[in-house]
């Protein structure tokens, strides 16, 4: 049995949750999601909480359900709080700034890189190195992150470069110069 799944997900007051065959949809003040359902699992609204159960008892209906009931949580969650990611960006000359949905990097290269941010995305920049995403898609800023992170990730020996604000960077030693 799914720990996860089983769990209630209690709705806030100002969400207001649809139930469509296939399709579920959540607005709330920050904005609308919509997730379509899987038909291995149930989903149903009663009394201002959202259940989730299995149709079937099977692994992958097990599975769904956990799953599906995590995405609707983060979906509630998301319309009524959002969701936030912090970057910082280390190295000597590495900035950047948000110019008209556009982020513009510096990071080292022959080149300014630019990165196009994607719709239901915002970003802002602190003190030229510290960038932070943020939307009520938790899936979509965390794969927004990712991809500018991967930009230029920071490498073991002076992290320099791309990082998650609560990451830890494993130092590497350099050359010993043994003779």
């Amino acid at each position: 049995m799914s720990r996860i799944g089983k769990l209630p997900i209690p709705i806030p007051k100002g969400v207001e949750v649809k139930l469509s065959d296939d399709e579920i949809t959540v607005k709330g003040a920050k904005g609308s999601l919509s997730q379509p359902i899987h038909p291995a699992v149930i989903v149903k609204v009663d009394d201002g909480v959202i259940v989730v159960k299995n149709r079937y008892e099977n692994k992958f209906s097990r599975s769904l359900w956990g799953l599906t009931r995590a995405i609707i949580s983060n979906m509630v969650e998301g319309v009524t709080k959002g969701f936030t990611r912090v970057l910082e960006i280390n190295g000597v000359g590495y900035r950047a700034d948000v110019r008209n949905r556009i982020l513009n990097l510096v990071l080292g290269f022959s080149h300014p890189v630019e990165f196009k941010l994607p719709d239901g995305i915002d970003a802002s920049v602190d003190k030229q190195n510290r960038i932070t995403i943020s939307g009520i898609d938790k899936s979509l800023v965390g794969q927004t992150a990712a991809r500018i992170k991967a930009l230029r990730p920071c490498d073991p020996y002076k992290a320099k470069g791309i990082k998650y604000a609560d990451e830890q960077i494993r130092r590497k030693v350099g050359k010993s110069g043994v003779k």
